[in-house]
């Protein structure tokens, strides 16, 4: 038979772990991305400069499209700019990009990535 306070201390270790998983839950919530902030931080970090009007006319060939394109991708791309040469597995080596992209934040470069896939471009999907 469970003495009353046993069965007292079991409550309180099992409320103790539930606010724990709580508050652990709150503090993993996902950051909704933005793309009005999105659209601010393209403009003052001159995206349109080499990816063109509404980023779908780039100055160059080499230069990629990027509206309409998924946001998944996008902030993927922009991540590993971020981590450059540093991970040879999953970085991107572009100086040019590399230096526009080291003062993001995560929640930035998703704001960014929402951004530029609210924007209708000429992108296809080949099937």
């Amino acid at each position: 038979m469970i003495k009353p306070q046993q069965a007292l201390h079991t409550v309180f270790k099992a409320a103790c772990a539930s606010a724990a998983v709580i508050g652990l839950v709150a503090a993993n919530v996902a950051h909704a991305a933005d793309a009005g902030n999105g659209k601010v931080l393209s403009d003052t970090h001159n995206c349109a400069a080499c990816h063109g009007v509404n980023l779908n006319k780039p100055v160059s060939p080499e230069y990629p499209k990027l509206a309409g394109q998924h946001a998944d991708y996008i902030y993927w791309a922009l991540r590993q700019y971020q981590m450059g040469t540093g991970n040879p597995h999953l970085g991107r080596n572009n100086a040019i990009m590399q230096a526009q992209v080291q003062s993001l934040s995560q929640s930035d470069m998703k704001d960014i990535a929402a951004y530029v896939e609210s924007l209708s471009g000429d992108l296809v999907q080949k099937k």
